[in-house]
């Protein structure tokens, strides 16, 4: 075998017939050409690909829109526009819309009265008491409030899943106001109690609490197809979680000595 092999390679080929000669070369030199475009086309795509993903599939000489949606007004307006959009992309099992959202000046209701507020103190371990001075340039109030009595989710069953749909809510609604109403420092999210109690817990923000989602395009934060109670990802679980659940505290009303609403926090007992 090994003879016939060097027997094989010791055979000097043909030479090339000169009258095909010059048409055999042009056309080794347009495979050629051929075979380096298209391998310059691939190259070129495998850059796209690159690209579009560290950039999230956005192309151009700007950066990436934040949102696909925002609001066309700022302040009170533009919050009103913000908790119609959210409040219409949750819904329970069963299809009917989560809760009903309403924005307004920070204020509490007692009565038929209507008192602005003014201060937010933050009580208990890790917080300095001192109040934080609120008005309604800075701070957008939301209320999330059921159908039922006091504003509770008036069907379905309560559960642990639920409440954490509500708190991602209230992440999103944070989210798009300190990210498109400018000036705004804090947001007060007051949620829906269980059935049968009435409202005593809310969620307080602060726009340093959330500047690094701020800096990312909002689905690096939440994913853009909102789940129901029972399909929230471990992923997004942890999301909300590391970013509301230290913020929920049960409230009470106070005043100062010349009548100034204040609304104190609590820490819940774990």
């Amino acid at each position: 075998m090994a003879s016939e092999l060097t027997e094989e390679v010791l055979i000097p080929a043909e030479p090339p017939d000169p009258a095909t000669a010059p048409a055999q070369g042009h056309a080794y030199g347009r495979r050629f050409t051929l075979l380096y475009a298209l391998l310059g086309v691939a190259a070129l795509a495998a850059i796209g690909g690159i690209v579009l993903a560290s950039t999230g599939g956005h192309v151009g000489g700007g950066p990436a829109a934040w949102s696909s949606w925002k609001p066309e007004d700022s302040g009170q307006n533009g919050a009103k526009q913000i908790a119609a959009h959210v409040a219409r992309e949750y819904h329970l099992p069963s299809g009917a819309q989560l809760v009903e959202v309403f924005s307004k000046p920070p204020s509490v209701s007692p009565g038929s009265q209507n008192i602005p507020l003014h201060y937010v103190v933050k009580q208990g371990k890790g917080q300095n008491g001192e109040p934080i001075a609120i008005n309604s340039g800075d701070t957008i109030q939301y209320s999330l409030c059921g159908l039922g009595d006091s504003c509770a989710i008036a069907t379905g069953t309560p559960s642990v899943q639920r409440g954490t749909l509500v708190r991602r809510e209230i992440l999103e609604l944070a989210l798009y106001t300190f990210k498109y109403m400018g000036g705004v420092k804090n947001v007060i999210a007051f949620m829906p109690p269980t059935p049968g109690s009435t409202p005593k817990y809310t969620v307080f923000l602060q726009r340093s609490d959330l500047d690094q989602q701020l800096k990312v395009p909002l689905t690096q934060t939440l994913s853009s197809k909102t789940p129901l109670p029972n399909t929230i990802t471990r992923r997004e679980q942890q999301t909300i979680d590391s970013t509301t659940e230290s913020k929920v505290f049960s409230y009470s009303l106070s005043q100062t000595q010349t009548g100034e609403a204040v609304l104190v926090l609590s820490p819940i007992p774990a």
